[in-house]
């Protein structure tokens, strides 16, 4: 089934944000249990979101960290944690992509998911990425 990339971002966010609570499961497993669940709906772009997050996530979340300088890992939300390890890997790892829907995407499953306070955070701390990578 075909569905908007937007969904598709919303699908990955879900499945990365269920990868906080559960640490040890791999992409399959949590794909399986979205779909089981009826919160996904199998698609190569959230699948490729999903992979290049767990693939690299280690990176991805040593960028967030120095980016999120002022914060204590353990303390930033769930929901900010698995927006950025989605937009982090996007920026970094997708190419034919642009920034600015990255960077739009992130802030709105953040506040759909969260609130306008925790959308601020996310950007600040996606426009310190985009600068860095800019530099680059």
């Amino acid at each position: 089934m075909k569905i908007s990339r937007n969904k598709a971002r919303e699908q990955a966010f879900l499945i990365l944000f269920q990868k906080t609570f559960d640490r040890e499961a791999t992409l399959a497993e949590l794909v399986e249990k979205g779909t089981k669940q009826g919160n996904i709906t199998e698609n190569d772009f959230t699948y490729q979101l999903c992979k290049l997050a767990f693939e690299q996530m280690e990176e991805i979340d040593e960028v967030m960290a120095k980016n999120a300088e002022k914060w204590n890992f353990d303390r930033i939300s769930k929901v900010a944690i698995s927006v950025l390890r989605l937009a982090i890997a996007e920026i970094k790892f997708v190419d034919d992509i642009p920034l600015r829907v990255s960077l739009n995407e992130a802030i709105e499953l953040t506040k759909k998911f969260s609130g306008e306070e925790e959308a601020s955070f996310v950007n600040g701390v996606l426009a310190g990425i985009v600068q860095d990578s800019k530099k680059a």
